[in-house]
């Protein structure tokens, strides 16, 4: 069974019309190939290059060659296995007369795979993907989704016992093969237990200090393995805002486990039952919420606001002149706080979004209201259309 992501393809449609070369960055196995697949089938694309083959990679020995004759859509599967072709593409892409253009998919950031902000820069249109999001699974599954978490094979697997197979197995191919593959050598167990830090530190302000004395390692190297799960889309870093307010606010970043399924599988609550009762239920909900919202809205910045006396917001997001608030509880029937009452004053909120599980929306106070995180999805269409309650 797919489930359809029109979303995602017409994204990239857009991003075709102002580059000629488009770039669909996601983690590993969320789905990049089946969309890059069904672009390709639509629009009967010249050629399609899977690195992961051996004969594809065997048939750009010489890329400028391979590459430079073609036009119409060029499929490169998976291309941070060949940074060395950005280089080329970049020459391509500056030809006048090129015909072609440039689908490229990959499983790590351009902080990673040097080569795509220096080659590419100008040319190139990013379109991240992760797993389904409530918009493409449809709200009513959004437990579920929880759950499992958004990656295809486990969003989509025959039963929970499946879906944590696959997690688990996904975790142990990503950092025996994926990793190394990348040029990235460092032992297994190590970034594994560091994994495992992050799942029990989700939602929490990053401090390298704690986690250099937990691994027995420098801080240096705590933020070179953060670096690494946030250069390959698994973890989210979501930094502070901080302006001209009299308040001391925090400025480190929050971490989080950007897939649900996969924080739950590394604190081992892969079960409904299970995950009520973990002490990090509450957390796993926030950071599930803020994936939602960032999948709905799709900004170009996100932030968490928190200050030295405790008031504290967990997601800013800033659209043209409007600013949205999101706080998350994970509550039948939130109320209002004294922090959000502050939050909504010191950062000139248009309106405040208390997200919770339940299923009725309704308003708190003034400019804040409760949302159930199933309304996400449609939040946006709701705002553009005047509605901020």
């Amino acid at each position: 069974m797919l489930l359809p992501r029109p979303g995602v393809i017409a994204r990239i449609h857009r991003a075709f019309r102002v580059h000629p070369v488009v770039a669909l960055n996601g983690p590993r196995q969320c789905g990049k190939t089946t969309v890059a697949s069904e672009i390709a089938e639509a629009e009967r694309a010249e050629a399609y290059f899977d690195l992961e083959r051996p004969r594809d990679r065997e048939r750009l020995a010489a890329p400028e060659q391979a590459l430079g004759a073609l036009g119409g859509l060029v499929v490169v599967d998976e291309i941070q296995r060949r940074p060395d072709l950005f280089e080329v593409l970049r020459v391509l892409a500056d030809r006048p007369d090129n015909r072609a253009r440039f689908l490229l998919t990959g499983s790590a950031s351009p902080t990673l795979v040097r080569g795509v902000s220096e080659s590419l820069a100008g040319r190139v249109g990013l379109v991240p993907l992760t797993g389904f999001d409530l918009g493409e699974v449809g709200p009513p599954r959004w437990r579920d989704l929880w759950l499992r978490g958004g990656f295809p094979r486990s969003f989509l697997a025959a039963d929970d016992e499946d879906a944590t197979d696959w997690r688990d197995d996904f975790v142990s191919t990503f950092l025996e093969r994926d990793l190394p593959q990348l040029g990235i050598r460092i032992p297994a167990e190590a970034l594994r237990r560091f994994w495992m830090m992050v799942a029990h530190w989700h939602g929490q302000i990053w401090n390298a200090a704690e986690f250099a004395r937990s691994l027995g390692s420098s801080e240096g190297t705590a933020r070179r393995y953060l670096d690494i799960l946030a250069g390959t889309y698994l973890v989210r870093v979501l930094p502070p805002w901080f302006e001209n307010l009299k308040k001391r606010q925090v400025r480190s970043p929050k971490i989080y486990l950007r897939d649900s399924g996969l924080l739950h599988g590394l604190l081992e609550t892969t079960g409904p039952e299970r995950l009520s009762g973990h002490p990090k239920v509450g957390a796993s909900f926030e950071g599930f919420a803020i994936e939602q919202a960032l999948a709905a809205f799709r900004p170009r910045s996100a932030f968490f606001w928190r200050t030295r006396t405790g008031a504290e917001l967990d997601l800013l997001l800033i659209r043209g002149h409007q600013r949205l608030g999101f706080e998350v509880k994970f509550s039948d029937a939130p109320g209002t706080t004294r922090s959000m009452h502050t939050a909504l004053s010191d950062l000139g909120l248009d309106h405040l979004f208390v997200i919770y599980p339940g299923d009725e929306p309704y308003p708190l106070a003034g400019k804040i209201s409760a949302l159930p995180v199933s309304h996400l999805p449609a939040l946006p269409d709701r705002i553009a259309g005047g509605a901020l309650s």
